[in-house]
């Protein structure tokens, strides 16, 4: 298991990593807030601004706050599926993809775009450029991501 981790596993970490940057970003929001009502925050003069800039990134950092809550709540009763070799890519894939020699991992899930998990695995939810393109798709397929020059052609390996 020490190079291929079980998608299950990856699903308990990709959790506790969206666990922990809640925590981070409650806590940094909880901050801002306090910093936008502290009587330090109070305006000098009318061109001062301060409080005015901490209230907007609290409401960013509350908007982020809500958005990993949410993660959360789509992967607590999510639970990645087994796929035949020939199924088509669907929620809960674990699919290896090659470009220009080079294979990498990517997991379709609910939530979490973006993360790095074990075993280089990349987190890639429907909503993602490459996510749109890799489901309903099966080994042997080949996607190109982007457009013109920056075209990049990627080809299925296997779908698990």
């Amino acid at each position: 298991m020490a190079g291929k981790p079980t998608k299950v596993a990856l699903r308990a970490e990709l959790v506790a990593q969206l666990e922990a940057a809640l925590a981070v970003a409650t806590a940094a929001h909880a901050a801002t807030v306090a910093g936008a009502t502290h009587a330090e925050s109070r305006p000098e003069n009318d061109k001062d601004t301060r409080a005015l800039e901490q209230q907007y990134l609290a409401r960013g950092q509350a908007q982020r706050v809500v958005e990993l809550q949410d993660a959360l709540v789509a992967l607590a009763s999510w639970s990645p599926p087994r796929f035949a070799g020939d199924a088509a890519i669907a929620l809960g894939a674990l699919v290896t993809i090659e470009e220009d020699g080079d294979e990498r991992r990517v997991l379709v899930a609910p939530a979490g775009g973006g993360n790095q998990l074990s075993g280089g695995v990349q987190v890639v939810t429907p909503r993602s450029p490459l996510g749109q393109l890799l489901l309903g798709k099966q080994a042997g397929d080949e996607v190109e991501l982007g457009a013109g020059v920056r075209a990049r052609t990627l080809e299925i390996v296997a779908v698990s």
